[in-house]
């Protein structure tokens, strides 16, 4: 079938603006003229029946959908293609956008909740949408709604009995710190004349107990030399695993890195970290060249300012936990326990530690805004360790 649309479609004067959009979001050629093809179809389907650009809504491509399959074309139609075509349309003007969903007075606190998150926290998006999720539970199943004049500590310690029941130590201290988040800001912004934040019960449990799980130098070699950096998702995947080997950088931040962040002629890299904090880094010589490699063959011509792109169409930002989906992969392909991204961070931490570097400058390196949360590598110096140790009392 040809990409072309005929004149007589309702829909041809959209149709160059279309491919362009298509093209610009890293669509294959092949794709592109399938794509118009099918908008010629949906077109012509709608002059037949008389129906203007401004009459496609979501019943009218359903019914386009219906009256393709019953006449048995061969070619197979996908709602995505067809709705990326009306956004398309409500982009140019063509269309109203969307009637908005019905805004209840949950969804408007949780609106300004998010806002005071963002603004006056300044937390992540994806640590915002966390807190948003717990907010939203715990404000929807009280019988008197959003209203707080009347919230007290009983209710507050029967929710998190029973949602602290069903989940594991660390998930339970997080619903802590995400509730005592929420009754903050119903006090702050006077909703509730009580602050009862102070009055959410801590998680029981030991804190750093354990040792930080690390990894040898030689199993992070052999997930660097498991890329194949001729191709351009090797190029990629292999300058994304150098970042967290020899930067420990987080998922996030590696996500959220820009071009403009790679300042390549004084050997720097500025990382957006947590609580939106700026830190520049070293850039070490063989990261460099990994991100050389990738942004002059790897990563795709397009005028978006994020430093990793995806490699299929629509061509956007990778998120944080496609840089797991890396690590996950590199994993399988040496036969080696599966491991998440911060393991390599650890690593990182761990190899400092023992070529005796002292733990503010570790503090420094992993962007730790408190130097307790640094001292668990204390714990790996062994040697160190066995030095300053006292004899137990009564052993020979």
């Amino acid at each position: 079938m040809s990409g072309r649309p005929r004149r007589d479609c309702s829909l041809a004067p959209f149709i160059d603006g279309y491919r362009r959009q298509l093209e610009s979001l890293g669509y294959t050629p092949g794709t592109v003229c399938n794509q118009l093809a099918v908008a010629g179809q949906l077109g012509r389907w709608m002059t037949v029946r008389g129906l203007a650009v401004g009459d496609l809504r979501g019943a009218e491509i359903d019914a386009f959908l219906v009256a393709h399959r019953r006449d048995g074309v061969r070619q197979t139609i996908f709602r995505p293609g067809l709705t990326l075509l009306r956004q398309h349309l409500v982009d140019v003007g063509a269309l109203p956008p969307d009637a908005p969903a019905e805004h209840t007075a949950l969804d408007a606190l949780i609106d300004s909740y998010r806002g005071w998150l963002l603004r006056e926290r300044g937390l992540a998006e994806a640590t915002v949408r966390r807190y948003e999720r717990t907010a939203r539970l715990f404000l929807a199943q009280r019988c008197s709604g959003v209203d707080g004049r009347d919230l007290t500590g009983a209710e507050v310690s029967a929710f998190l009995l029973a949602e602290t029941g069903r989940r594991s130590v660390g998930a339970a201290k997080g619903c802590v710190a995400e509730l005592r988040s929420l009754l903050r800001y119903l006090f702050v912004t006077g909703r509730t004349p009580i602050a009862l934040a102070a009055a959410v019960p801590p998680v029981a449990g030991w804190h750093n107990t354990g040792v930080p799980p690390t990894l040898s130098a030689d199993t992070i070699q052999a997930l660097l030399d498991s890329f194949d950096r001729s191709t351009a998702v090797g190029s990629r995947d292999f300058a994304i695993i150098m970042l967290l080997a020899r930067l420990a950088l987080r998922s996030i931040e590696i996500a959220r890195l820009q071009l403009d962040d790679v300042h390549w002629r004084a050997g720097e890299i500025t990382i957006r970290g947590k609580a939106r904090r700026l830190d520049k880094l070293p850039l070490p010589a063989d990261v460099g060249d990994a991100l050389a490699a990738y942004l002059s063959v790897g990563r795709p011509r397009s005028e978006l300012r994020r430093v990793f792109l995806t490699c299929r169409a629509p061509r956007r930002g990778i998120r944080a936990d496609l840089v797991g989906d890396v690590v996950q992969r590199a994993c399988v392909r040496i036969g080696v326990p599966v491991i998440g991204p911060h393991r390599m961070r650890h690593a990182v931490a761990t190899e400092m530690v023992a070529q005796g570097v002292a733990l503010t400058d570790i503090s420094q390196v992993l962007r730790h805004r408190d130097l307790a949360t640094t001292a668990i590598y204390a714990k790996v110096d062994l040697a160190s360790l066995r030095a300053v140790a006292q004899p137990w009392p009564g052993a020979q």
